[in-house]
This record gives C-alpha cells, structure tokens and sequence, in this order.
C-alpha cells in the first residue's frame, strides 16, 4: 500500500478523541439512555405508592443528600487512587441500589423509607462518581480541542438523556415505573463493564499529599482563591436547587393534574435535551473570547421553565421554553468546562470538581424537601414564580464579579491571541 492510500484512509474518529475519551463518551450515553428516565419513574413510583408531592420531595432530597456529602471526600479519592477504579466501584453501587428500587417497586407497594434510603445508595454511588468522571474527562482532552471535545461530550450525553426521558415517561405510562428502573439498573451495569476498559497509562502519576485532610485543603486553596470560580459556584447553589425543586416536585405534579400525565412531562423533558444538543451544535464552531460572561448570560433562560409551570403553559408551549433553557445552558456548559479546563492544574481537577459540584448541589436537598411545604403554604403557583425569580437574581449578581466578565479564552500553545478583527470575522463565519 503506498504512503497516498494511507494517507486518503478515512479515519473513524477525530485524532483527538482518543481510546478513553471514545470510552468515557460511550459508557456516559449508555448511563443516560436510564438515569435521565429514573428520575422521572422514581417521582412516579412515590406517587402511584399513594404519596404526595412532599413525599416525592423527600425521596428526591434522599438521593441528593448523600451526594452532597460525600462529594468532597469522593473527589480527594478520585486525585489519590486510579480514577477509573472509583468510577467502576460507584457504578457497581448504582447499579445494585437501581436494581432494589425496581424489585421494590415491581413487587407492589413500596415504602416511603425504603424508597428514600435506596435513592440515598445511588445518590452516595453519584457523588463518588462525578468527581472522578470529570478529572477523567478533562484529562482526556488537550487544550486546543477542548472546546469542541467538551462539546461533542455534552452533545452525546444529552442526545441520550432525549431518548432516555422519552423513553421513560412512555414506559412509566405503558407498563409502570418499576421497569425504568430495571432498566437504570441495567445501564449501570453495562457502563461500569465499559470503564473497566479505560487506559490510565497516559496520565500522569498523581502523588498524593499528607493526607486526605491535606489534599481537601489544597483543593480548597485552589477554590476560594478564585473569585470567578466560586461565584459561579454559589450562583449555581441557588440555581440548580430551585430549578431541581421545580423538575422534580412540581413538574410531576403539574403534568399530572394539568397534561395529562407523565408522557407530555417526558416529552417537555426530552425538548430540552434536543434544546442541549443544538446548543451542543453551536459550540463545536463558536469560540466565544469571553467564556464566562457568554456563558454567565446563557443562564437567564434557565428561569423559563418555571415561569412555563406557573402559568401553567399547554404541552407545545411547555417543550418550546424547555427547548430555549436546554441550548442556553449548553452554551454555559461547554463553556464552565472549558475554562475549568484552561485555568485548573490536572493533578487537582477531581478535587475542584468536588468543590464545584458540592456548592452547585448543597442547596438542593434542602429546596426538594421544602418544595411540598412551600406548595402548601404559598401556592404551587407563587412558589414557581419564586424559583422563576431566584434564578435571574443569582445570575445577575455574578455580573458584578470583574473576573467572570473578563476572563478570555487563552490561544492554544505556540499560537498567539487572534486579532479583534480576526476574532469577530471567526463568530460571523464559523470556519
């Protein structure tokens, strides 16, 4: 074969998305195509169990506790063992906590205690997965590609999270919650056999610290020393909680008593992972120059779908505000993951990731277990406006911080910063 016929062999992946990223990719898309229908058949398991919107908000702030408390000690592992060995071991846990929650569920009336301590098993298997997921993930990917890597990653994982929450509220409507579970369970099991097969050879050999108290403190050094990372983080705390209340208390309840069911709640659901995938889209050709500030205002959007619940909005105008909130925030995603990857050390990724999903998440335990009271005393009504509120006050606040305003993406080595006329030319023609 001569040395031209090699060179025109097409190639079945880019050169950057090597053996682990493929991996990571993959085993991610298998775990969403369930979880993303779990959540919505564990919201429904509560209620067909005869349970009430409070109850569905104790199950959900089961899940989420645990998983704010073991974040940090979860990311501090991820730093000092083999990443992939702590991302297999939680899938393990998913796996077997899903698995019972099913057979629960499937043998008929289920407890509310032991639906809460069984998604307080898989919300401890999240927290010591993520961590070490995203240390994986960014240690997987170079600088010059990262902001079309993180994309395309975004891109697949919420394409599956489409399928996934579609899937799941026709399944739950068709033959009941018990089986989404199963078949959560089931992902579980199949991604975990898929990272057994990640390659740790290439990265460098993290030494560990003094201690697990040492290492916690220098991630915590490398958090609270950057203004704009922990800013975000805090606007995020009040975000994610008031946007996870309304998801997965009011939402259920609002497509119970007003669409007709868990298929139309899917549906919406599954229009915002189609609104991720084409905010996903977006950025695999823009590279905005301010990353913070255009992924900062991408965040207001994330109010729509709680406005869209108190109206209460009909299904078709429901999907559309879904379909916005999913493209804006993609846009703030793709963006957060690659600044994160352009201004943290690699051998402290998994530890500032802890930090930055700890603050993000310890909230909103707190906001899901108070979403039924709040119902009560206010109105499910005001209390959606509220959320509605909460998210455009957070966002504007971090506005104020020079640093999210100024923060520019940094060339990628042995290349210098574009012109502004070049730059400008680059996002009214993406080449």
């Amino acid at each position: 074969m001569s040395p031209r016929t090699v060179l025109r062999t097409p190639r079945r992946r880019p050169d950057w998305a090597g053996r682990n990223y493929t991996l990571l990719t993959g085993s991610a898309v298998v775990t969403n195509l369930g979880s993303h229908g779990a959540l919505i058949a564990a919201s429904f398991a509560v209620l067909e169990a005869g349970g009430s919107g409070a109850d569905v908000g104790l199950v959900a702030a089961a899940r989420t506790l645990p998983l704010v408390l073991f974040l940090l000690v979860g990311g501090a592992l991820a730093d000092r063992l083999p990443r992939h060995h702590v991302m297999v071991a939680a899938n393990a846990l998913n796996c077997l906590s899903q698995a019972a929650f099913a057979v629960l569920v499937l043998a008929g009336e289920p407890r509310l205690w032991q639906m809460m301590l069984l998604s307080a098993l898989c919300g401890t298997g999240t927290a010591f997965f993520n961590p070490a997921a995203e240390g994986m993930l960014f240690a997987s990917v170079s600088g010059e590609h990262s902001n079309r890597a993180f994309a395309l990653f975004r891109m697949a994982v919420n394409g599956a999270g489409i399928g996934g929450a579609a899937l799941g509220g026709a399944m739950i409507a068709a033959i009941g919650p018990g089986w989404v579970l199963a078949v959560d369970a089931a992902s579980f099991a199949a991604a975990g056999a898929l990272r057994v097969f990640l390659d740790v050879g290439p990265v460098a050999e993290r030494t560990p610290g003094g201690g697990l108290l040492a290492d916690l403190r220098e991630g915590w050094v490398e958090f609270r020393t950057r203004p704009w990372l922990w800013s975000i983080v805090l606007q995020f705390s009040v975000v994610v909680a008031v946007v996870g209340a309304a998801e997965a208390v009011y939402g259920p309840l609002v497509a119970r008593d007003r669409l007709g069911g868990p298929a139309p709640w899917g549906v919406a659901l599954a229009f915002f992972g189609a609104g991720t995938i084409a905010g996903a889209l977006l950025m695999m050709v823009w590279k905005p120059r301010r990353l913070l500030l255009v992924g900062t205002l991408c965040v207001f959007p994330l109010a729509l779908p709680s406005a869209g619940l108190a109206v209460p909005l009909p299904a078709w105008g429901l999907c559309a505000v879904m379909l916005v909130s999913g493209a804006a925030i993609e846009v703030f995603g793709v963006n957060w993951m690659t600044t994160m990857h352009q201004e943290i050390p690699e051998e402290k990724f998994s530890r500032v990731s802890a930090y930055d999903w700890f603050g993000s998440l310890s909230m909103l335990p707190l906001a899901t277990a108070l979403a039924g009271p709040a119902e009560s005393a206010f109105g499910r009504t005001t209390a959606l406006w509220g959320c509605a509120g909460l998210v455009v006050a957070a966002t504007a606040l971090v506005l104020f911080v020079p640093e999210v305003r100024r923060i520019t993406r940094k060339p990628p080595p042995g290349k210098s910063a574009p012109a502004p006329a070049e730059q400008a030319a680059a996002v009214v023609i993406p080449g």
